[in-house]
Formats: C-alpha cells, structure tokens, sequence
C-alpha cells in the first residue's frame, strides 16, 4: 500500500506541477499494477489528454485509465454543423495537415477524422489542431496510412532511429515489420521511454499502425 500511495503522491504533484490544469478537479487513483486512474472533471479535451500526459510522465506508472469528464466553465454556443466548420479551418491553417485529405465528421461535440495520409506526423498534427477547440469533447482519429517503402527497409529505418534517441536504449528492443506494421516487443524503464519508442516507429514513412507490446519495468 505504501507504494501505492507514494506513486499517487508523485502523480498529483505532477498534476499540480503542469500549468494546463486545475489539479483542483481531478482525483487520482492507483492500482497494485500501478495502474493510474484519473477521475473528475476538466475545463477542456485539450485539458483531459495534457492531465494523462502528466500521469504517464511520473517514473513507475505503467498505465494510466483516462475518466476525465470534459465540462467547459462556459458552455460553448457551437453546434455540431458549426463545430464541423471551425475543425475544417483548423485543419486548413495548420501548415503540417494535408487538409484536403481529411473528412471531418462530428456528432454531440466528438470529431472524427477520416482520410489517408503519407506520414504518421500529419496524422498526429491533424488531431492536434481539432483538439484545442471549444465544443470539442473527444477526437477519433481513423485517418490511414499510406505505405510508401518496403517492411525491411521500415525495420532498418525505425531500429537507425532507436539507438540515435538519447531517451531510449534501443539494445532491450525488438522491431518487428509486415505490410506497414510494426510490432515493439521488450522492456523499457519508463511510460516516457515507451512512448518515445512508439513515436520513433511511427516516424519511419509507410508505417500504417504501431503495435506496442513493451513492458515498463525497471
């Protein structure tokens, strides 16, 4: 129990730690797997993904259970056509989105994004661009990847980009590839490291999904 409660003790001074959120309204629990659970309610869904990045970054952490409930301090006027509308500008002005690429569809403040891409980052700054906006209460993101380049030359890639990253140390990991997808199989020391890994394989062009099977461990 005691190391239950130290770890909850680190992940809420975390919390209180990040400038973009009210630690005030979120409850943290902690499992004996070190499972974290975040509970309460946030301002925003931008608020809600920022609170489970802040959980994941505390040493020891090996998973994180986001029930944040998105309850805006002022309610937003926008309905789902005008919502539909701000996303498709959002999308528009951010120079790393394809955004001729992408569909948006929402319904009841969640925003689907559909479409295919070339790389995982387009993907990522897409769902970035949508989630800062108000209304917004969930993101889906079902937008595919278009593959580009053999699975062997995937696996060389992603391996080349493991042992350069200062963060990771790429000898406990193994990279498995077929038909665009890549599977982590070993032990890292951290949620960090695990997710700097993730992005690391996601980052190779013709990556289509990203299988993370590390183990956080010591």
């Amino acid at each position: 129990m005691g190391k239950e409660l130290e770890l909850q003790r680190r992940v809420i001074e975390e919390l209180d730690w990040e400038p973009s959120i009210d630690a005030a309204h979120v409850g943290v629990a902690v499992t004996g797997q070190n499972v974290v659970t975040l509970t309460g309610n946030v301002s925003s869904y931008a608020e809600k993904i920022a609170a489970e990045r802040a959980a994941k970054r505390v040493t020891g952490v090996k998973a994180v259970a986001n029930d944040l409930e998105v309850r805006p301090a002022f309610p937003s006027q926008r309905n789902d056509t005008e919502l539909a509308k701000a996303a498709l500008n959002a999308l528009e002005w951010d120079i790393a989105v394809p955004h001729d690429k992408i569909k948006v569809r929402v319904s009841s403040g969640v925003v689907a994004l559909e479409g295919e891409v070339n790389f995982q980052f387009q993907r990522s700054a897409a769902e970035e661009a949508v989630r800062r906006l108000i209304g917004v209460k969930a993101v889906t993101n079902l937008m595919t990847l278009k593959p580009t380049v053999s699975p062997a030359d995937i696996k060389n890639r992603i391996e080349a980009a493991l042992r350069r990253s200062a963060e990771i140390d790429a000898k406990n990991i193994q990279v498995e590839t077929k038909d665009g997808g890549v599977v982590l199989r070993g032990k890292v020391r951290s949620w960090i490291e695990r997710e700097e890994a993730e992005r690391a394989a996601w980052a190779a062009p013709g990556v289509r999904n990203v299988d993370d099977e590390l183990r956080v461990g010591a």
